[in-house]
């Protein structure tokens, strides 16, 4: 088999699932909604533990989107890829992270 042939599908193949695992990453926190029910029942306050996502979920989300898209700019461009993909990624995902994802649950 062809080398250069065997590196694009490779290739390829790697930027497929990344940009699948990128999407999953940042659909899990849009998916989980919250359902409010019509019936107002009084509720006792306990302390809960927060989870380790729950507690550093935004930086989580940016060192997230950083890593894919240093991953796909690796890919594409080598190290200097890598870079500009990384400060792409990650000032995307912040742009997600804290000005869009608070609008998405407003409630007029």
């Amino acid at each position: 088999m062809n080398t250069s042939l065997m590196v694009r599908k490779t290739t390829g193949l790697a930027v497929i699932v990344l940009m699948l695992l990128t999407l999953v990453f940042v659909a899990a926190p849009m998916s989980s909604g919250s359902n409010v029910s019509a019936q107002t029942t009084t509720r006792r306050h306990r302390r809960r533990h927060r989870s380790f996502w729950k507690k550093h979920r935004d930086k989580l989300t940016v060192a997230g989107t950083a890593l894919g898209g240093a991953a796909i700019g690796g890919i594409a461009g080598g190290k200097k890829g890598a870079a500009i993909g990384a400060l792409a990624g990650g000032g995307g995902g912040a742009l997600y992270t804290y000005k869009i994802r608070k609008r998405r649950h407003r409630r007029y």
